[in-house]
C-alpha cells in the first residue's frame, strides 16, 4: 500500500493514514519505513477505520519531544464529521465523562467519575447539512480538547448524532466507512519550534460528496 507523504525531515514525518490501517505498529509505521526509509515512531494514534493527517516522529528524540507536545495540550486536532442528524446549536462545546471497556473495545458516557474514568471535552460547527433517502445528515467541523479513545465518536452517539457508517454507535447509515476524517494538524516543529500546519480534504466519496 502507498502512503501519501505530505512532508518529511530529519525529525518528522506527516501523511495521511488510509482508513482500515493501524496508525500503531503492525501499521503504519512499518508502511512509512517502507516508503521513506528510517525509523519511524508513533506519538499519537487514530482508530484504525479512521483515515487522514497523522505526524510521526523520525528520531527518539523527536518523539519525545512531540508526545510533550501534546500532553500539554499543544498539539491542535481537527476533524470533520458527517452525523446522522442535526445539531441542535449550530456550534458549541460538549463535555462528558468517558469510560473505554477495553475487553469489548467500546467507550461509554457515564455520569459520576470512578476508576478508569476520563473527562473528554471538544467543540464543533456544523458547515452544512444534506438530506438522503429521507434522512438528515450533518457536516460537522470538531476541535478537540482532550483525546480519547472513540471520544468524537461516543460523545456525538450520546446525543442522537451517531457517525455516518458507525454501527458501533448506532448510525442507521451503514453503507460506508465511519464518517470521520483527521483534517488539520497544528503543533510545534520538535527541532525548530516553529509552528507546522497541515490540512487534508477528505476522500472524494459518500458520504462527504453530499456537501460538495
Amino acid at each position: 500500500m502507498e502512503v501519501q507523504i505530505l512532508f518529511q525531515d530529519e525529525s518528522i514525518l506527516v501523511c495521511l493514514k488510509p482508513p482500515g490501517v493501524l496508525s500503531e505498529t503492525g501499521g503504519m509505521p512499518e508502511l512509512l519505513e517502507k516508503t521513506a526509509g528510517g525509523s519511524v515512531f508513533c506519538v499519537h494514534r487514530l482508530d484504525r477505520a479512521v483515515g487522514g493527517v497523522m505526524v510521526y516522529a523520525r528520531t527518539k528524540e523527536a518523539a519525545a519531544a512531540l508526545s510533550a507536545v501534546i500532553a500539554a495540550g499543544r498539539m491542535e486536532k481537527r476533524y470533520l464529521a458527517v452525523v446522522c442528524g442535526r445539531p441542535a446549536e449550530e456550534k458549541g462545546s460538549l463535555k462528558d465523562l468517558l469510560y473505554h471497556d477495553p475487553r469489548r473495545n467500546k467507550s461509554y458516557v457515564v455520569r459520576r467519575m470512578r476508576r478508569g474514568v476520563r473527562e473528554a471535552e471538544l467543540s464543533y460547527e456544523m458547515l452544512g447539512s444534506a438530506e438522503r433517502d429521507g434522512r438528515m445528515l450533518s457536516l460537522l467541523s470538531i476541535t478537540l480538547v482532550t483525546g480519547r479513545s472513540h471520544q468524537i465518536r461516543v460523545q456525538l452517539a450520546s446525543r442522537a448524532l451517531p457517525l455516518a457508517g458507525d454501527g458501533r454507535y448506532g448510525s442507521p447509515v451503514r453503507d460506508c466507512g465511519i464518517a470521520l476524517w483527521s483534517h488539520a494538524l497544528a503543533f510545534p516543529h520538535p527541532a525548530t519550534g516553529e509552528r507546522m500546519e497541515f490540512s487534508a480534504p477528505p476522500p472524494d466519496s459518500f458520504p462527504w460528496t453530499e456537501f460538495n
